[in-house]
């Protein structure tokens, strides 16, 4: 089996799909991994902004078939990289007309597609990703519940959901990302810095902060990509 594809989703915004995303990258680059971003927002690239000249990175259209075509042929381009997918809020369309294209050449890529679906405690986000199983359905899925949004209990409309059910009997997990103090989210995005930069350049007592949600993200992260 090749390497992984990591699918950063989500399909709506506010949800902290480019906080997750960048700290995909930042713990598969910590692991040693060679990693290309995929880029489809873009019309507002926040990862790729703050990850130009950390990472290889394409900008990719998801929204048409050709964008889908197009990241198949990258990913069957370069066997030896881990490819980490950064979607955009309106790609859920997307996916449910052309997102096939994708699944149906995972078996010829060797590549397993790893699903890292960020939700809210709103309904939308659980529907959201009942579309998205079913446009590919042999894609891996965990759930991330993005702990900006509230602890673990709060998001009972989640945790008692058929949806979860499905998810986890088909060896999917049931994540809680850890929240990162908003001072060092906004030097994140203003200053567009990757999260080995930041480690470097923010003050002491923010690298700190920074040091702290980085570790808890290695726990969370072990169970899915260790």
């Amino acid at each position: 089996m090749g390497k992984n594809i990591y699918l950063v989703g989500g399909s709506k915004g506010g949800v902290g799909k480019s906080t997750v995303t960048m700290a995909t990258l930042d713990y598969l680059a910590y692991h040693g991994e060679n990693v290309v971003l995929i880029e489809t927002d873009t019309t507002n690239p926040d990862v790729a902004k703050a990850y130009k000249g950390t990472v290889p990175t394409e900008l990719v259209n998801l929204d048409e078939a050709d964008g889908w075509i197009h990241l198949v042929n990258i990913c069957d381009s370069a066997p030896e990289s881990t490819f980490v997918i950064n979607t955009a809020a309106r790609n859920n369309h997307g996916v449910s007309a052309y997102g096939s294209t994708l699944g149906s050449t995972l078996g010829e890529l060797q590549r397993r597609l790893v699903t890292l679906w960020v939700i809210n405690r709103q309904r939308d986000s659980l529907e959201l990703l009942k579309e998205y199983m079913d446009a590919i359905p042999n894609a891996e899925v965990h759930v991330v519940r993005n702990s900006y949004f509230g602890d673990e209990r709060k998001f009972e409309l989640y945790n008692t959901s058929k949806i979860r059910k499905v998810i986890e009997d088909r060896g999917g997990k049931s994540l809680t990302f850890p929240e990162l103090a908003d001072r060092v989210t906004d030097d994140l995005y203003t200053r567009r810095m990757s999260i080995s930069v930041a480690m470097k350049e923010l003050p002491l007592g923010n690298r700190a902060e920074l040091l702290r949600w980085r570790n808890d993200v290695k726990r969370v992260f072990d169970g899915v990509m260790g």
